[in-house]
């Protein structure tokens, strides 16, 4: 007997793995830690600028204008988040950013309690498109999809990332 409710019980929590597998791809509150300015992501041990270049975290909620800007003023970006936060900040790579997409979301697909006001726009990652090595990848906050289409000389939104230690 205990052997049939032991096998149900496995079975149950296959089920639940798998649902929770079914829903990868989208962002859950319940993975992240938010610290004012910077949010800790649980499932990826690093920690994100709560909001894009360009904006600052102000009265729980990110204010002012982001920017977007071409690939090689992205160190300046850093730097200045270095100099101003403290720490070793740098663009995302391509499955770090696309780890924010949250393909339930209405609006923006990026979970706005998490990161409020982000443009529903591309945004750099430090990823070059190994197809076509003249273009970086992009994730867009529109659609939920990812574009290797992107040169260096197009502005787009750039949210920085620290490793967690």
């Amino acid at each position: 007997m205990s052997t049939i409710k032991n096998k149900s019980y496995k079975s149950c929590v296959a089920f639940i793995i798998l649902c929770i597998s079914s829903n990868f791809n989208n962002i859950y509150a319940s993975d992240f830690i938010s610290r004012g300015f910077y949010v800790i992501d649980l499932s990826q041990k690093i920690e994100w600028l709560t909001c894009p270049v360009g904006m600052v975290w102000q009265n729980k909620t990110c204010v002012g204008k982001a920017l977007k800007i071409k690939l090689n003023e992205v160190n300046q970006a850093i730097e200045a988040a270095g100099k101003q936060l403290g720490g070793v900040w740098r663009l995302p790579n391509r499955y770090e950013l696309e780890k924010l997409v949250c393909k339930k979301c209405a609006n923006e697909k990026i979970n706005s309690n998490i990161f409020p006001n982000t443009p529903a726009e591309s945004f750099w990652t430090s990823d070059i498109n190994s197809w076509q090595p003249k273009f970086m990848w992009t994730v867009n906050f529109y659609t939920g999809h990812t574009f290797g289409r992107f040169p260096g000389f197009i502005p787009n939104y750039v949210r920085l990332v620290r490793d967690r230690k």
